[in-house]
């Protein structure tokens, strides 16, 4: 019998596009349908804008009608853990890529970054939105193995799209400093699974401790070498894994 065709969305992170996933759809079966989607103000969205995470939630909600595997990555991972709780019938299971339910550091949460390398960006973006994005990506690849290439990667991923509008860019850095989903995970019911990198400059590998904790149900990953952008840096690896998560979601 034909495995039945499972519809998996992907969500990029923090000004990105959805041409960051495209070298590893040519790597999935048949049966994996591969929908990549452009947050508000992101590439085929450069025009949309966005102030709130429930915005991304809402869009994500409004374009996929079919129950899907949604993987966020990033800045990603917080619209669709929320799409998880809010339309539990469109979200089959999780698959969240270096992505955080807290981003930030708070006193009771170590795993995250310092809020002042949030303030950074911002101040930094309201200056030249080029050299912030471009600062950014350095921070993405920084510690992997192979960080050159992966900068030269992403960079060409941007590139093929339009550039996010700067509004967009800023209420994304809001999101990523003030969202804090650590007590909504207990609710979330679907099969998640979590891909952190051992070399992660922006998400603590401490995370895999505190997930632990807080949504004992689901799987953590740490992928030993591998920055922020595991999929990329790690890619065979990463289809692989993802194939064998989505060969049990029915």
């Amino acid at each position: 019998m034909a495995r039945a065709v499972l519809s998996c969305v992907f969500v990029h992170g923090w000004g990105m596009n959805h041409a960051v996933w495209e070298p590893l759809f040519e790597l999935l079966p048949s049966w994996i349908e591969p929908i990549a989607l452009d947050l508000p103000g992101h590439g085929l969205q450069a025009q949309r804008g966005f102030s709130s995470l429930q915005d991304l939630v809402d869009d994500l909600d409004r374009r996929i009608e079919q129950p899907a595997m949604w993987i966020g990555w990033s800045l990603g991972g917080l619209p669709v853990l929320q799409l998880a709780r809010q339309q539990a019938h469109k979200v089959k299971a999780l698959w969240l890529v270096t992505s955080s339910p807290c981003f930030v550091a708070r006193d009771d949460w170590p795993a995250g970054m310092r809020a002042e390398v949030f303030d950074s960006f911002a101040a930094e973006l309201e200056r030249d939105v080029t050299t912030t994005v471009k600062r950014f990506l350095g921070l993405q690849v920084k510690g992997s193995e192979s960080g050159r290439r992966l900068l030269k990667t992403l960079r060409q991923h941007i590139e093929q799209m339009p550039s996010a509008n700067p509004q967009a860019l800023r209420a994304g850095l809001d999101l990523l400093k003030q969202t804090d989903l650590r007590n909504a995970l207990a609710s979330i019911r679907q099969p998640t699974h979590w891909v952190l990198g051992e070399r992660d400059s922006l998400v603590n590998k401490r995370l895999v401790e505190s997930l632990a904790e807080l949504m004992p149900e689901s799987s953590v990953e740490l992928v030993a070498g591998a920055a922020h952008a595991p999929f990329l840096s790690h890619q065979e690896q990463f289809a692989w894994q993802l194939i064998a998560f989505a060969e049990h979601i029915k």
